[in-house]
C-alpha cells in the first residue's frame, strides 16, 4: 500500500529527532508488533484437525515441503526487518496469528534470518477446529514470560448451548519486559463470513472474554501495563473494539484502566492493513493501557509511536491489486508473497539510566 510510505518516512524524521536532541540523555526503544502469518502450516496432516483446508495441504504433496520453506522464509524476513531503523533489532515481542501448532513457530524463530536474535514461543494448542492458533514471539534476552493463559471463546447459535462453535483462544502472556512487568494479550476474532452484521456477534463474544482477562489482571493491579494486539476483524470503530473493551482514540480521554488506541487516527489518514475490493480498513491493531501515556516520566517504558510496516517487497508488485498486501496464497497455489495483512508495531521507549 504506496500511501502508508510518506507517513512511514515521516516517522523516521521525527524518530531521529527525538533521540538525538540531547547529547546528554540516551534512550531505549523497543518494538512490539503484531503479525497475521497467513496459514502458517506444517506440510503433515493432523487426523484430529481440519488442517487438510489449509492451502498448502490442498496442494500437491510433492511440492508442499518447497512451499513450506519458502512460507518460513517470507515471514522469517518479515519479522526481521519490523523496528530494525531504530532499534537495529527486530521486535522484542511480536503476536502472531493463523499458525498451526508449535512445530510451525520452532521452525519460524530457528530461520537463520531470526535465529541470531535467540526467540522464544508462546503457544497454547486452542480448539479451532482448522487448528488456526494464535502465539506469542520474545527475544529471551528481552523479555521472560512468567505465566500464560488461553482463554477459550465459545460461539453459541442464536443463544442455543447445544450449538456452539468454538474458535481461536485469547491468548494472555505476563512476565517482564526488560525488568518492568506486562501483560501481551494475542486475539484473533472470528471473521466477516456471512457478512460484518450477522458475524458480528462472534466478534462481540470473544472480546468479552479478552475483557474479562484484562478486569482479572487490573483488578490485582489497576496500573497494570496491558497491551491488546490482534486480527480483530473489525475495526478500531466497530462495537467489539470500542464499546466492549472501549479503548478509545483521544489520550486526553484515557483514564486509569482505560486502553488508547492509535490506529483510528491512523485510518483516518489512509493508513490500513487489509483490503477487500478496493476498501481499505485496519484490522490488525495494537491498543494498551493508561499507564504507557506518561510522557514526562521516561524511567520507565512508555508508548512513542506507531504505525502500519508496509516496504514495497510486502506489497502486490503489479496487476489489478497492485499496492494491496502480497499475499501467500491466490488461486489455489502459492504466489511468492507474504500475508493478506500488514503487520502493526508500537514503539516503547525509555531512558537507557534506569535500566532494570
Amino acid at each position: 500500500m504506496l500511501r502508508n510510505i510518506p507517513s512511514f518516512l515521516v516517522l523516521i524524521l521525527f524518530l531521529t529527532s527525538f533521540l538525538t536532541w540531547s547529547q546528554d540523555q540516551k534512550y531505549r526503544v523497543e518494538t512490539v508488533a503484531f503479525y497475521n502469518l497467513e496459514n502458517l502450516f506444517d506440510v503433515e496432516n493432523d487426523p484430529n484437525k481440519l488442517d487438510e483446508r489449509s492451502p498448502i495441504m490442498e496442494m500437491d504433496s510433492a511440492v508442499r515441503p518447497k512451499v513450506y520453506k519458502k512460507k518460513i522464509a517470507n515471514m522469517a524476513k518479515v519479522i526481521s526487518k519490523i523496528g530494525t531503523d531504530f532499534t537495529g533489532m527486530p521486535p522484542a515481542i511480536v503476536g502472531v496469528c493463523e499458525v498451526e501448532n508449535d512445530d510451525v513457530l520452532l521452525d519460524l524463530v530457528n530461520h537463520s534470518r531470526l535465529r541470531p536474535y535467540n526467540y522464544g514461543i508462546v503457544h497454547h494448542e486452542s480448539p479451532d477446529e482448522r487448528s488456526i492458533d494464535t502465539g506469542l514471539l520474545y527475544q529471551k534476552s528481552q523479555f521472560i514470560p512468567t505465566n500464560s493463559i488461553a482463554h477459550e471463546v465459545l460461539i453459541y447459535k442464536n443463544n442455543d448451548k447445544s450449538d456452539r462453535n468454538e474458535t481461536r483462544d485469547v491468548l494472555v502472556v505476563s512476565g517482564k519486559l526488560r525488568g518492568e512487568d506486562f501483560h501481551f494479550i494475542v486475539n484473533h476474532w472470528p471473521s466477516r463470513s456471512g457478512g460484518q452484521k450477522r458475524s458480528e456477534p462472534g466478534r462481540v463474544a470473544a472480546a468479552k472474554v479478552a475483557k474479562k482477562a484484562i478486569d482479572s489482571l487490573q483488578v490485582l493491579d489497576p496500573y497494570a501495563k496491558i497491551m491488546v494486539m490482534g486480527d480483530f476483524n473489525d475495526g478500531p470503530y466497530n462495537k467489539s473494539v470500542a464499546e466492549v473493551i472501549g479503548a478509545k482514540f483521544d489520550k486526553d480521554e484515557v483514564g486509569l484502566k482505560e486502553f488508547y488506541n492509535p490506529y483510528e487516527e491512523i485510518r483516518k489518514k489512509g493508513g490500513g492493513t487489509i483490503a477487500y475490493r478496493g476498501s481499505w480498513d485496519i484490522f490488525d491493531q495494537i491498543f494498551f493501557t493508561e499507564p504507557l501515556l506518561n510522557s514526562e516520566d521516561y524511567s520507565e517504558f512508555r508508548y512513542f509511536k506507531s504505525g502500519i510496516f508496509a516496504p514495497t517487497f510486502l506489497q502486490n508488485p503489479r496487476g489489478r491489486w497492485k499496492g494491496y498486501p502480497f499475499r501467500s496464497f491466490s488461486g489455489g497455489g502459492f504466489s511468492g508473497g507474504y500475508s493478506d495483512h500488514f503487520p502493526v508495531f508500537v514503539y516503547l521507549i525509555r531512558e537507557i539510566e534506569e535500566e532494570k
